[in-house]
């Protein structure tokens, strides 16, 4: 009964946060185009401010963790091959091939990861460590999600396009930023590094509530089959064999539960952007993000409460 109190406190702040933002678009307090503004500025600056502010006061001595950032980017490469292996064999159409593709392997780890973290491990989380994991996943995600995307586009891999929109991600350019400050050991005047840390603790609640104010449940019908298979493979199947492979691995503990968010998250909510900009099925990629985010809550509670039930976080 523990287990199940403490799985359910971790997951619940995350619906409720996601709920709130549903309820303000059903009554219309806002409109789509201002969730859309207000995503486009939590993509473009509250997310990477976090993460940098994270970083910048990330103790090196007790967060670098190689075998666990090693195991996470070569978790994401073999998750984008499987894909790119299965998902051709069960799916004819090219451009919802490259969104299931991405749809499966990418996750949402930013947003969810931190939350999660803190509400398993509290006052004791290492979260330096797990933001310098999300600093080295969040390029493999965005490299291979542009791989994906662009091979199934049918054209020709347009090379130069993907290393401009990669350096430019703002996400990239806040991990890069936090690293170069962190190993030179620059510090953020105090009054900077305090407007820093409040902006970086608006982040999660707002990315929340702007995720839940975006549900939308059109155009479901067009494709049950594929969101299915894609919402099954990002929330069950990745989660379950790469899991027991990090098990047999060794990881355990926080180590693990860091492993468990990057493989069990909802599909990133840019890889609708991203999908609708690279001739994707942008239906199908929204429809991956809302039900996927919305699912994701239930299916985070299950692998908590599983792995906490044998005593592996």
């Amino acid at each position: 009964m523990e287990n199940l109190i403490l799985a359910f406190n971790v997951v619940a702040p995350l619906l409720i946060l996601m709920l709130v933002g549903y309820f303000v678009r059903v009554v219309k307090l806002a409109d789509a185009d201002t969730m859309l503004k207000m995503n486009r500025i939590v993509f473009k600056v509250f997310l990477p401010v976090m993460l940098f502010n994270n970083i910048i006061n990330t103790d090196l001595s007790t967060s670098v963790n190689w075998p666990l950032m090693i195991t996470a980017m070569v978790f994401i490469v073999l998750e984008f091959a499987l894909g790119m292996i299965i998902i051709p064999l069960i799916e004819k159409e090219p451009p919802r091939r490259g969104v299931l593709v991405q749809g499966i392997f990418r996750a949402n780890f930013v947003i969810f990861g931190l939350p999660v973290i803190t509400s398993l491990n509290g006052a004791d989380s290492n979260l330096g460590m797990v933001s310098l994991v999300m600093a080295c996943a969040t390029p493999v995600f965005n490299v291979m999600a542009v791989l994906a995307l662009e091979f199934h586009r049918g054209g020709k891999l347009d090379v130069k396009r993907m290393l401009i929109g990669i350096i430019k991600n703002p996400l990239i350019i806040a991990s890069v930023a936090g690293i170069l400050f962190l190993v030179s050991g620059l510090r953020l005047p105090n009054l900077l590094a305090q407007t820093v840390n409040d902006i970086g603790k608006i982040s999660t609640p707002l990315a929340l509530f702007i995720l839940g104010a975006g549900f939308e449940f059109k155009s479901v019908r067009k494709c049950v089959r594929q969101l299915i298979i894609g919402v099954s493979g990002r929330l069950v199947i990745i989660p379950l064999i790469f899991l027991t492979v990090a098990v047999l691995l060794g990881f355990r503990g926080e180590e693990l539960a860091v492993l468990m968010v990057m493989l069990g998250a909802p599909p990133a909510v840019s890889s609708y952007t991203m999908a609708q900009q690279m001739d994707g099925d942008a239906d199908l990629a929204a429809s991956l993000v809302v039900f996927g985010s919305l699912l994701a809550v239930f299916t985070m509670f299950c692998w908590i409460f599983l792995l906490k039930t044998i005593g592996l976080i």
